[in-house]
């Protein structure tokens, strides 16, 4: 256990993707750039004006918010029930791990993306900072539990810590999760560490 409790923001990340350049191209149209329409607590990442629609066969969820900035990679990052109502399996995994991941077309203003890998269901896990990390006692890659007070009280194990330069402390859930614990969009939890391993 840690020597002194440890409290924890959380947030409730609802459906959204990160697009590559080249698909950005392909959606909004050549020279778009996307437009801010507010920070998010990460300080790298910031909510677009912009949304798309995905979808599979006949199955569709719109207006799904593109985040930015730009990545490497297109992700789409949804909810079990999500990928229920589109008919996807899609797996669970960290946010960056695309490799053999579900398909899904995009659809945006300008034009349509098939996309073969990269449709996920993002894996609960903690951001912070190296200092953070330090000072909590955190490692980057450790599974620790956070437990979340109320009527719906419920602890998430198997959390996995995510340190870098450009974070900040934060558990985030997906939107399945935070329904689970009674978590509108944002709140607070207690950390613990996780018995097992991985």
């Amino acid at each position: 256990m840690f020597r002194k409790v440890v409290k924890i923001p959380i947030e409730v990340s609802a459906r959204h993707c990160h697009l590559s350049k080249e698909d950005l191209v392909k959606l909004f149209g050549t020279g778009y750039e996307l437009k801010v329409l507010k920070q998010l607590t990460q300080p790298s990442d910031f909510a677009c004006q912009e949304t798309i629609n995905i979808k599979m066969g006949d199955n569709e969820i719109k207006n799904v918010r593109v985040v930015g900035p730009t990545r490497k990679q297109t992700q789409v990052e949804i909810s079990k029930t999500d990928a229920i109502s589109l008919g996807v399996d899609a797996p669970l995994r960290l946010s960056g791990n695309l490799e053999k991941s579900a398909g899904i077309f995009l659809q945006g203003p300008a034009g349509t993306v098939e996309l073969k890998e990269g449709l996920i269901i993002a894996r609960r896990h903690i951001h912070c900072s190296l200092k953070e990390a330090k000072e909590i006692g955190l490692r980057a890659g450790q599974l620790v539990s956070v437990e979340v007070k109320g009527e719906r009280a419920v602890t998430f194990h198997c959390v996995e810590v995510r340190a870098g330069e450009n974070y900040k402390l934060c558990l985030h859930l997906d939107a399945d999760e935070g329904n689970a614990a009674g978590i509108n969009k944002v709140d607070q939890g207690v950390l613990s560490l996780f018995k097992f391993k991985a």
